[in-house]
């Protein structure tokens, strides 16, 4: 237990240079006085206005949506019983994409609500089939080869829509840019968007460490130790979604975060989900903010989704080596 705190002050510090650096730097460049003083109401206009209008909107964005992947994560690979799941498995990802590919595709009036508002609505239908598909019983495995399945057809559907949107250029330059993840050009609205959600549906997470644990044991061990399994799976299912969904409403496609950052966690500190909850939302909160920093300085194609697959891609591939299958 005395190692505890050590872990958290670790991840928190970690967490702590991220957010620094996330509103020190870019084409701008604010030194840690500058942000102080803006914060406090003490710099000058225009370091204010990069802060609070531009810096500060993103970075919260990019923070709850990795803490939400982070957690997400988790959730996949308690449910699953398998430490390679991850938030995409489901179709959850693929719905949210196709929903604001649509969107996009078709416009709205509803101005900055349209894509995330399409895109939530696009995950909560994915998982709304999954489980339709996997009604009888809803087990794990169903719901894996539904969601397969689901993956692959809103995936046509999504390219289906950006080859037709290829002649208007414009459209096409839109949709593959929010297909490519991305938290730059981030409004306050999108952090009212995502926050609330994301929070609410963490500390709801919370309390579960103890019978994911449990779950770990299988559902009949689960259930003897007093566990109500199907209980659990629902709420796992419900709040994976939200998390996932309204990540992806606000920063697009970001992949491999729930994958990479709950397990070396797992694989560091163990696989109690009391700590591995809390530690995945700091880790996977810190992931993304420092991803989202080479973007700022490698030009308009280098995109987060990008830097997150380039980290993970790799990750993934050594796992593999590591555990074959």
């Amino acid at each position: 237990m005395p190692k505890i705190p050590l872990i958290f002050t670790g991840f928190i510090l970690l967490l702590l240079f991220a957010l620094g650096a996330s509103l020190a730097l870019g084409e701008a460049m604010l030194s840690p006085v500058e942000v102080w003083e803006a914060i406090w109401g003490d710099g000058d206009d225009s370091s204010r206005i990069i802060l609070f209008d531009i810096r500060l909107p993103r970075t919260i964005v990019g923070l709850f949506a990795g803490a939400g992947l982070g957690a997400s994560g988790v959730v996949m690979q308690a449910y699953f019983r398998n430490p390679l799941a991850s938030p995409g498995l489901l179709g959850v990802s693929s719905g949210g994409a196709l929903g604001a590919v649509l969107a996009i595709a078709l416009g709205s009036v509803l101005g900055v609500f349209s894509v995330p508002m399409a895109s939530v609505a696009g995950a909560f239908m994915a998982t709304g089939a999954v489980i339709m598909l996997a009604r009888k019983g809803a087990s794990p495995e169903h719901l894996l080869l539904a969601g397969v399945a689901l993956n692959a057809l809103f995936g046509a559907a999504t390219s289906f829509l950006l080859s037709m949107s290829a002649a208007h250029t414009h459209l096409g330059a839109q949709i593959l840019f929010w297909l490519m993840g991305g938290i730059e050009n981030r409004t306050w609205e999108h952090v009212w968007m995502s926050f609330p959600g994301i929070l609410l549906a963490s500390l709801l997470l919370l309390p579960l460490g103890r019978p994911m644990n449990l779950l770990a044991l299988g559902d009949s061990g689960a259930q003897s130790l007093g566990v109500n399994v199907r209980r659990l799976r629902w709420q796992l299912i419900v709040l994976s979604t939200i998390l996932t969904a309204l990540a992806t409403a606000v920063g697009g496609i970001i992949g491999f975060v729930g994958l990479v950052v709950p397990h070396i966690i797992r694989l560091t500190h163990g696989p109690d989900h009391r700590r591995l909850l809390p530690l995945s939302m700091l880790g996977g909160a810190s992931l993304v903010l420092l991803c989202d920093l080479p973007t700022r300085f490698l030009g308009s194609g280098m995109r987060l989704g990008v830097i997150t697959s380039l980290v993970g891609g790799p990750f993934l591939l050594w796992l593999l080596r590591k555990r074959p299958c």
